[in-house]
């Protein structure tokens, strides 16, 4: 053992789960080859005059290698490691001649093949002090390092540590800017969804509402706006209790997701009633939806129990292709849907045909 040597205790349990840990979380495992730590495995060869040099880390069960050169394996057992033994080492770990130390002489990279007899290793030690693994050279015949190799070999261990930092620091800012868009998508949801129905609420409808105009007046096909109202929804819900009534809300939204088209906007405007935007669908098209939904309804009118009251629906379609702002739009789907209610509810109105009569 060299002067700028010495030696740790055996790692106890708890503190190799703990520097398996330290390993985890640089996320370095198993990754594919990366010109940085290739770079330096070369360095390390060159200035070292070594026919291998290897960056490579030593977890539970072997020994894995980031970048190597003059070995055709990316990883081995650790009961072959060397580098296993200088993890329990701080400094530089020189081994001149591994056939004559009894640690490595019967060990198979020194008996077989690879003959290898020389080693040279600098830790790879993490922020808080756990080391995970070396930038080493080796070498098939007994030899030493100068001292401007063995502090170059340093050199580049701390180089591939500050790489490996680097690393973490860029993976944990791309896991907070994830968190971070998560955070903003879920407010916006918040901004924009009826927290009882899921669907959009009164002020996303508006915007919805405003870009579909935007598209008509620059000449996209003209759609259809359609407004609904749950008939005698009081009622239903004086006799079945509040809690029943959010539940044929519930039930009610999920008919018309059903129903409309993936591409239709679906919003509850405010208490018991519904707006639909449907693009580039005339209003006979829209008619016939609201046929469907009234059928829907009939065959199951959504009883909840204590419910007496059947669930039936009013609603008000106009063209959106003749109107000129949302205020407009607005005004004449909810005088379309009057026109329903007074003329006893559970019909369709179509705006449109009112007027041409």
């Amino acid at each position: 053992m060299r002067m700028n040597e010495s030696s740790r205790e055996p790692f106890s349990a708890d503190y190799e789960a703990k520097r398996l840990e330290a390993l985890r979380q640089y996320q370095i495992l198993d990754t594919p080859p990366e010109a940085l730590f290739d770079d330096l495995v070369d360095i390390a060869a060159y200035i070292c005059e070594a026919p291998i040099a290897v960056i490579n880390f030593i977890d539970g069960h072997r020994q894995w290698f980031k970048a190597v050169k003059g070995l055709g394996v990316r990883e081995t057992k650790l009961d072959i490691s060397i580098c296993r033994h200088t993890i329990l080492q701080t400094g530089t770990f020189v081994v001149p001649d591994l056939s004559r130390d009894d640690r490595f002489a019967a060990n198979p990279l020194v008996t077989g093949e690879s003959h290898l007899r020389f080693y040279a290793g600098a830790l790879l030690e993490s922020s808080d002090g756990f080391p995970l693994g070396t930038v080493c050279v080796l070498d098939t015949r007994p030899r030493e390092l100068t001292e401007l190799q063995q502090n170059t070999l340093q050199a580049l261990a701390r180089q591939a540590m500050g790489n490996l930092e680097l690393m973490r620091t860029n993976h944990l800012q791309r896991e907070l800017l994830n968190e971070l868009e998560q955070t903003r998508e879920q407010l916006v949801q918040q901004a924009t969804t009826d927290p009882l129905t899921g669907l959009f609420n009164r002020r996303a409808f508006d915007e919805q509402l405003e870009q579909e105009l935007a598209q008509i007046h620059r000449g996209r096909a003209p759609g259809s706006l359609m407004m609904i109202d749950l008939d005698y929804f009081k009622r239903i819900n004086d006799e079945a209790g509040h809690h029943k009534g959010d539940r044929v809300l519930t039930r009610f939204s999920e008919l018309c997701r059903s129903l409309f088209r993936q591409g239709d906007t679906l919003a509850r405007w405010g208490g018991e009633e519904f707006m639909i935007l449907l693009p580039e669908t005339g209003t006979k098209d829209a008619e016939v939806v609201a046929s469907r939904l009234h059928q829907q309804l009939s065959d199951d009118p959504l009883h909840e129990p204590g419910q007496q009251t059947p669930l039936t629906v009013s609603i008000g379609i106009i063209p959106l292709g003749r109107v000129d702002d949302s205020v407009q739009a607005l005004r004449e789907v909810d005088a379309a849907l009057y026109l329903a209610k007074d003329r006893g509810r559970q019909c369709t109105v179509v705006l449109d045909s009112e007027l041409s009569d």
